[in-house]
């Protein structure tokens, strides 16, 4: 019902595309209406589905071409990205050749028509500018296509305009010399503004187009004047395509006085402003309807036509919000006219209409950055003054937080970050670059030399690196913050300096395709300055004191085998400790030449130390040694296990496995989901902890034949291959699939079917196509089994409750993701996932350092550690131990959360006062700490187009108060607790006051009297349930042994501090939430009132 509605509203616009409607709705819009015959001129354009495979591309070129058959249809449009799937533009020769191939017989079809039939190729996307240009040069200059006329657009918002239109001119020049009949360009102003903002903001790069309306308007005129000649427009008709009637007056004036009306044409959109297109065409003699025609079956796929036409007619810097009421209002009618004069005035300030054509705003230029006076300095930034706010002030500064009135607020953000924007494909320069790099990646030996002169395979030589690497870490680790943070922004250069050398290794040697590995360079250019800003901070934290770890292992996987290493060896860098960095043996060449950008850099050898050593015994003691104070691993939970096993007591922080699922929901946009599951589920064939392995289908969703077909066919239509080859979007794995992986490729589970199933592509056992199978039972191998490899799993949930069972019911908790159009789904789901990382209408995968820190829930994660590329992630690479600060004389507990006074209350007459005054203050500290920090919700990127938010959630913890500590420590962890609002248990060796008893009973706090001895028995015997303890005082060696070493189990076991920043903390789980917050570009409202 809802759909015929919509029809009938806007069935002006749009045209039915079935044969029994398009006919009559031809003759009608064609029949002249005046007195002098002039009818409209048709130019047809065939909506439909998302273009995500091959199979609809075909589908899309077969309706065009159905189309251009009809005896009453002579004019055609249609876009490149509508007849080949997958565009990919650093396979950009092979993609011109692709689509040209494909559009050839469409073309001869015009040629060999007994009356003229006319093609428009279209564009809607900047990237696509070159693209069309070189497929419709191509086309054109075929010999047997000579005589055709055809044509192409170019949009005026674009500064690349004129250029182009100058580039085609010439070519259209020489095509006529050759005897070549002319073509004809339709400027436009552009409608894809909203779209381009997106891809601006989301990649970091300039806006492809002009920033104001008035400067779009004046290139539209600047490309008219330049073309409107009798030298130009002999070999290219112009179509002057828009509803400004002052354009199209100065188009038709500039035209006459040149004496070249004969070669130009006016275009508008069906249904919009019909009388004055009627005035238009009295006066010009003809028009030229832009007519978008579709199948009512597939009638929603005009919407994002349709919103945008929606937006110029309201949208107040549109002249068609003014077109209505031209005549009958003075105002609107002298606000236009200003307008027109303004963007007159603008070209004649640049230099008027014969001025040099305007520069692209997109400059970048991989093989001339590093040339130029502006590449990045090595400067030292100067150096904040440091937090000091006063011990007595703590209480002014609370009340004023909670008065609204600002207070003060403990920066979680210094320092002026932005993230490293990936490589533009649009570019030529940065396409022929990328290509260099593949062809030097099929037999590249860079990394070879250092990772060889690395390997060490005698213990005593290991010892005497790690004593070297201990030494020199205790004097970096004295270092001030800002001297550490200076070299790691000079770190931060030489990795982008060496961004082609990284691509190239990681290509030859992990199989990464470009498209894969230049963002990956980007996260680690990334980690090195947004660690360098988080260095500076940790001397200001108020009321605790960093200890840095004089010794960091780094054991980092092979599947991003240059961002995760780089990161964790500058986070370990950036928090003052030595290195010692492992690479795992299947990438070993890729973190090679990785830590030789470190060391060119100025990081100390000394300091940072490369090592390959075999996972036998001297693995062992790489991990296991006395001296380590920290490893961070990213890899399996099994290793995670196996490295406990060696040192129970191991001060382990990783990020380990992933089973992921995103949920689909009847109200999603299907086409967006389909696109965003097969990013995230075989991007790098799959060999993400993060990748997309389940999808779960809500409702209708799981009988969805538009969902269905448009997987399988995105699925069945990625190219697969190694990336030397620019055309593979899906590269090999990393070894021959074995074990679990190949099961999954191979074998199905009860009630299974094979979607899509995979294909070995080659004799190695690394090239297989990506495969989907259907009929994934809860509780199954496939739901609960990470396989990290090109294989999807279907589930379906009868409602978004049970889809949401499914979800959480794995082991792991990394990353989740909703594809949804409902707030109240939106609001169910984000209120009870289990995740890290949570995602709304977009790929699960590609977290970026700053916008969406990373790290898991559940088995995911391990140790006492935080989001890596997150504002706390640098707290866990060293001890914190109390700075007490200044002592006052108050009694009062005025500005803290009624619970906390109440607890404090309860201890009070047992504590003397120098006690009381350490846990008052260290409340004080918490509410700052809660209120600036940990119950917000931030979005520190503000990006507008995608909301990146940052949350904290209470996790229950169990604390143990040990036997010769006290008890006003164990009453400002509770208080930390308490503000925290998380669950928690407490074991103590001694009874507490019956106050205080008494308020955690009413709280329902389960209290444990029992000695150290007893408490490690119940840990022993796995009576104690929680994955986090905070231990004080007692001996945390002893812990890990009862523990077992488990990994499931996060100890801290720090000295209580009265740092609200750093004790608060340990109560809580990061959380990054990433919602796309735009429909078509044009902002949405989904998540507003959520949170």
């Amino acid at each position: 019902i809802a759909r015929r509605v919509l029809r009938r509203m806007v069935g002006h616009l749009v045209v039915d595309a079935t044969p029994e409607k398009l006919g009559p709705a031809i003759e009608r819009l064609r029949a002249p209406d005046d007195s002098e015959g002039h009818g409209a001129r048709l130019n047809l354009n065939l909506l439909g589905e998302a273009v995500l495979g091959e199979k609809e591309a075909e589908r899309r070129l077969e309706g065009t071409r159905a189309l251009l058959a009809r005896d009453d249809v002579d004019y055609v449009s249609i876009k490149v990205s509508s007849i080949a799937s997958q565009l990919s533009m650093w396979a950009f020769d092979e993609t011109v050749e692709r689509v040209v191939d494909r559009l050839t017989p469409l073309y001869e079809l015009a040629a060999a028509s007994p009356t003229p039939k006319f093609i428009n190729l279209d564009m809607e996307e900047y990237r696509d500018l070159d693209l069309t240009m070189a497929v419709f040069t191509t086309i054109l200059s075929k010999p047997q296509l000579l005589g055709l006329e055809a044509g192409i657009v170019l949009q005026a918002y674009l500064p690349d305009a004129l250029d182009a239109m100058q580039t085609l001119t010439e070519w259209a020049t020489q095509r006529r010399v050759a005897g070549g009949a002319p073509v004809k360009v339709r400027v436009v102003k552009g409608a894809n503004l909203a779209m381009e903002r997106v891809d601006a903001t989301i990649h970091g790069w300039p806006l492809a187009t002009y920033g104001t309306k008035q400067s779009t308007d004046a290139n539209y005129k600047r490309v008219l004047d330049w073309s409107l000649t009798p030298e130009h427009t002999d070999a290219v008709k112009i179509g002057v395509a828009g509803h400004n009637l002052f354009d199209i007056a100065y188009a038709w004036l500039l035209a006459s006085r040149r004496g070249v009306t004969d070669r130009i044409d006016f275009e508008m959109l069906l249904g919009m402003a019909t009388a004055q297109a009627e005035a238009v065409k009295r006066t010009v003699g003809g028009l030229l309807l832009y007519t978008p025609v579709v199948d009512p079956r597939e009638f929603d796929v005009a919407i994002s036509y349709l919103i945008r036409r929606l937006e110029e007619n309201a949208s107040p810097e549109n002249f068609m919000s003014a077109v209505f009421e031209l005549a009958s209002d003075t105002e609107l009618f002298e606000r236009e006219k200003q307008r027109f004069l303004a963007s007159v005035a603008e070209l004649e300030a640049d230099g008027g209409p014969r001025g040099a054509a305007p520069v692209p705003n997109r400059q970048q230029d991989r093989t001339r950055e590093w040339e130029e006076a502006s590449a990045p300095s090595f400067t030292r930034p100067p150096a904040p003054e440091a937090a000091t706010a006063q011990a007595e002030g703590l209480t002014s500064v609370v009340l004023g937080l909670t008065r609204g009135s600002g207070g003060m607020e403990v920066p979680t953000e210094s320092g002026a970050f932005s993230n490293a924007p990936d490589t533009d494909p649009s570019r030529a320069a940065n396409r022929a670059w990328g290509r260099r790099i593949l062809s030097r990646s099929a037999d590249s030996a860079i990394g070879v030399d250092t990772i060889t002169a690395a390997v060490v395979d005698d213990p005593a030589r290991l010892d005497a690196i790690m004593e070297g690497v201990a030494n020199a870490g205790g004097e970096w680790g004295r270092r001030s913050g800002h001297d550490r943070a200076t070299l790691l922004d000079r770190a931060g250069h030489a990795l982008e300096a060496n961004r082609d050398r990284l691509i190239e290794v990681m290509a030859a040697e992990t199989g990464k395709t470009i498209a894969e590995a230049d963002p990956e360079v980007s996260e680690a250019v990334d980690f090195a300055h947004y660690y360098a800003t988080r260095a500076r901070e940790l001397d200001a934290v108020q009321g605790a004191r960093f200890i840095p770890a004089a010794l960091t292992v780094v054991a980092p996987p092979w599947n991003f085998p240059v961002a995760i290493p780089a990161g964790s060896v500058l986070a370990a860098l950036a928090a003052g400790s030595g290195v010692i960095i492992k690479p795992a043996p299947q990438a070993r060449r890729s973190a090679a030449v990785m830590v030789e950008a470190l060391w060119e850099a100025g990081i100390p050898r000394q300091l940072l130390a490369l090592v390959d050593v075999a996972e036998n015994e001297l693995g062992r003691q790489l991990i296991a040694d006395p001296r380590v104070n920290r490893v961070i691993l990213t890899g399996s939970y099994d290793t995670a296990k196996l490295f406990r096993s060696w040192r129970p007591d191991l001060p382990l922080l990783a990020e380990t496995s992933g089973k992921n699922a995103i949920i689909v929901t009847p109200s999603a946009d299907y086409d967006l989901a389909v696109s965003d599951i097969v990013k995230s589920a075989f991007g790098h064939a799959g060999q993400k902890c993060s990748a997309a392995s389940l999808v779960i289908l809500v409702g209708s969703a799981a009988t969805s034949e538009r969902f269905r077909n448009q997987l399988v066919d995105a699925v069945t239509s990625l190219r697969v291959g190694y990336p030397q080859d620019p055309v593979a979007q899906m590269g090999p794995l990393i070894e021959p699939a074995s074990g679990k992986l190949l099961h999954a490729l191979t074998t199905l589970g009860a009630g299974e079917e094979w979607l899509v199933e995979p294909r070995r592509l080659d004799g190695s056992g690394r090239l297989w196509s990506p495969g989907v199978r259907t009929g994934v039972q809860p509780g199954s191998y496939f739901h609960l089994t990470e396989f990290f490899g090109p294989v999807l799993g279907i589930m379906t949930a009868r409602d978004l409750e049970e889809a949401i069972r499914f979800q959480n019911a794995v082991e792991y908790g990394l990353t989740a993701g909703l594809h949804s159009l409902d707030s109240d789904e939106l609001a169910l789901w984000l209120d009870t996932v289990e995740a890290g990382n949570l995602y709304v209408n977009r790929g699960v995968t590609g977290a970026i350092v700053r916008r969406q820190p990373f790290g898991g829930w559940k088995r995911s994660s391990v140790g006492a550690g935080a989001k890596a590329g997150g504002p706390n992630y640098l707290l866990g690479l060293g001890t914190w131990v109390p700075e007490a600060g200044h002592s006052s004389s108050s009694l009062h507990l005025r500005g803290l959360e009624p619970r906390v006074t109440q607890l404090i209350e309860s201890g009070q007459s047992s504590m003397d006062y120098p006690s009381f005054d350490l846990v008052r203050r260290s409340a004080l500290s918490d509410a700052i700490a809660v209120a600036t920090e940990y119950h917000r919700v931030t979005d520190v990127s503000a990006l507008g187009v995608e909301r990146n938010l940052f949350r904290y959630r209470p996790v229950p913890v169990a604390i143990r108060l040990s036997e010769g500590s006290s008890l006003p420590e164990l009453l400002r962890v509770m208080a930390a607790a308490t503000v925290a609002r998380a669950p928690f248990t407490v074991s103590t060796p001694a009874r507490l006051p019956k106050g205080m008893l008494a308020v955690l009973r009413e709280r329902e706090v389960e209290v444990v009297v029992e000695s150290d001895a007893h408490w490690l028995s119940r840990v022993r015997s796995r009576r104690i349930t929680a994955h986090r303890i905070r231990l004080i005082g007692g001996d945390p060696a002893a812990l890990a042994a009862a523990l077992g070493g488990t990994p499931d189990v996060a100890v801290h076991s720090g000295p209580v501090t009265p740092s609200g920043r750093i004790e608060v903390l340990t109560f809580l789980h990061e959380q990054a939430i990433s919602i796309t917050n735009h429909r078509f570009g044009n902002p949405t409202h989904l998540s507003d009132e959520v949170l």
